[in-house]
């Protein structure tokens, strides 16, 4: 009698067997920060929200003052002219705001991006590279639209670069009015993007923008520049602990080195990424003596942070926003603008479209994944936020056609209807998300243990 043969059960492997394949984990993208940088990112965005409600506030008595009896004396009051002429400086106050006080902005700009690569999380390529990566699409495919929109006209041509950046004081306002509780590794993810764009932004108008080149300042602003730099690298030896005495040195040496830059012909704001990219940014570790406490550029950041998102950005706002419409028909005068055109489909569509295709494509390049707390209908609703340009697309606008010109002013309206249709419909793609962005906000919360670190980052850095 024949018996049916039996499959031997499969047995555990022995010591030197080697297991079953396992495949390989996929780098998550958007993953969570370590605490620390989501401590900073969040105190950032706090005071950007503040400044963000100023900004918008700025724009709105602009718009009413411009279109009012009294339109008059708006203009007569942005084109007052004020300063010394013998150092090219007599300027009218809206030019004032443009190269004075956005340069604090830009400071701040240069500040946050060399903190970021040199102390901050995105030292890691594997970190930077996404919202780099996505702010250079971000930056391209907006120009591209924009430049389709206007092809074969060599005048309004000039203004390509007007929808490149993002105003991330603006975008925050619309994340606190509609309530959004973005899990922190978007809101870094959204503020290094804004940044990064405003860096090629700051690079597209000293290439492109800038007016006839003076060598003679530009060679004599390395002077002081060089200076400056070399006394925020040793300022603990030179001025010890004092702060204050530090500024009587270095804030001299920054406001020379922006008015030669000024004189050169160069862009001023230039000026200030300069000065924030020679500011050290890594906290000496030494242990008592002179040498500890926070560096200078903790210290500027905290002193700077306020005076340009509470008076700077609001104040160049009012004198940029204001342009006088002309009613019903002149708004759609203004749209019918192919410069106008050009911005709304470049900031409400290339924006988006050129960050998530440039994400998408990482994913496709590195094998990696989101992050599981995320889906993509959340990198969507951040990528449509990022078309609010406002700040440096205004500067720019007033570079590309000169403050005032018809070209100018429609530009300034269609990227005021822009920004608020980006405002529109990312607050509508976030707020579908709001219920699962709370149970990520108090996870990140949760500290069971009590030690002042949600369990979360103890997680996550154990996993790593």
């Amino acid at each position: 009698m024949s018996q049916t043969p039996t499959t031997p059960s499969p047995q555990p492997p022995g010591p030197g067997t080697p297991g079953p394949k396992q495949p390989a984990s996929r780098p998550a993208l958007f993953s969570r920060g370590s605490y620390a940088e989501s401590l900073r990112i969040g105190e950032i965005l706090r005071k950007e929200t503040v400044g963000g409600a100023l900004l918008v506030a700025a724009a709105v008595v602009a718009l009413i003052w411009a279109n009012s009896p009294a339109s008059g004396s708006y203009f007569a009051l942005r084109d007052l002219t004020i300063g010394y002429e013998p150092w090219h400086l007599n300027l009218s106050l809206g030019a004032w705001a443009a190269d004075g006080l956005l340069a604090i902005f830009f400071f701040l700009v240069g500040l946050e991006l060399k903190r970021e690569f040199i102390a901050g999380d995105l030292r890691q390529l594997s970190k930077s590279i996404v919202p780099v990566a996505a702010a250079a699409g971000g930056v391209l495919v907006p120009a591209v639209l924009y430049v389709l929109v206007n092809l074969g006209n060599a005048e309004t041509l000039r203004g390509w670069a007007i929808p490149t950046a993002t105003d991330i004081a603006f975008a925050v306002a619309v994340l606190a009015i509609i309530g959004s509780h973005l899990p922190s590794a978007l809101r870094i993810f959204l503020l290094t993007l804004a940044v990064v764009d405003d860096l090629i932004a700051i690079t597209i108008i000293a290439v492109f923008y800038s007016g006839e080149l003076h060598v003679l300042p530009l060679l004599l602003a390395l002077v002081p520049l060089s200076l400056y730099t070399f006394l925020a690298h040793r300022y603990r030896r030179f001025f010890g602990l004092k702060a204050p005495a530090a500024w009587l040195i270095l804030l001299p040496l920054g406001v020379i080195t922006w008015a030669l830059v000024h004189a050169s012909g160069i862009h001023a704001t230039v000026a200030g990424v300069l000065l924030g990219f020679a500011i050290p940014v890594i906290r000496s570790q030494a242990s008592g003596g002179p040498e500890a406490g926070p560096g200078l550029s903790e210290i500027f950041e905290h002193r700077f942070r306020p005076i340009s998102a509470g008076v700077a950005v609001p104040v160049f706002a009012f004198f940029s926003a204001g342009v006088a419409v002309g009613g019903w028909e002149g708004l759609g005068s203004a749209l019918s603008d192919p410069v106008a055109l050009g911005i709304i489909v470049a900031l409400v569509l290339g924006k988006p479209i050129g960050i998530l295709a440039t994400t998408w494509l990482l994913t496709k390049l590195t094998r990696a994944r989101l992050d599981g707390s995320l889906r993509w209908i959340d990198i969507t609703g951040v990528s449509i936020l990022a078309g609010i340009g406002f700040t440096v697309s205004l500067l720019v606008a007033e570079l590309s056609f000169g403050q005032g010109s018809p070209h100018d002013d429609h530009a300034k309206v269609g990227i005021l209807a822009a920004s608020f249709i980006a405002a529109l419909l990312a607050s509508a793609v976030l707020t579908t998300r709001n219920r699962q962005y709370r149970i990520a906000e108090e996870e990140e919360r949760r500290d069971s243990d009590q030690d002042g670190i949600p369990d979360v980052y103890q997680q996550d850095a154990a996993g790593s």
